[in-house]
């Protein structure tokens, strides 16, 4: 198997309701997200014209449309918080969502959006949500 990953990064601002920490409060952070795509393709010998199991322009191109540009410069809170803080659902960059945003959430929100992208014989495996530079989410296809 033979399996490439492209990163890209966007800016997004969330609020954790029902928390008591620092994140219950609207906050942003400059993610990073690894995707990672895999064939079956077994790499016992060269791959034919033009060398490619998928090219990462095509990786790029689908996740900046399917995730980036969901996701960058935007603020994505739940409705709960926004039932506590009903003045902030009037922002024009504001994704509502039923569940909690944070980086297990969104991962699982970037996987099932991207899932809907893939063609076979390429699929999703991997996916690494970095919040900060030592911190990221995890998801692996089993």
């Amino acid at each position: 198997m033979i399996r490439l990953t492209k990163i890209v990064h966007f800016e997004t601002a969330h609020a954790i309701h029902g928390y008591q920490g620092a994140c219950k409060n609207i906050h942003g952070h400059s993610y990073e997200l690894h995707v990672t795509v895999a064939s079956q393709y077994s790499g016992d010998s060269y791959i034919p014209t033009p060398g490619f199991v998928i090219d990462f322009k095509e990786i790029k191109k689908m996740v900046n449309n399917t995730i980036t540009e969901l996701f960058d410069h935007k603020i994505v809170l739940s409705t709960a918080f926004l039932q506590q803080f009903p003045a902030i659902a009037e922002q024009e960059n504001l994704l509502i969502w039923e569940v909690e945003p944070t980086a297990e959430n969104l991962l699982i929100f970037i996987k099932d959006q991207l899932n809907l992208k893939m063609n076979a014989p390429i699929r999703l495996v991997q996916l690494k949500l970095f919040e900060t530079k030592d911190s990221y989410a995890e998801w692996m296809a089993d």
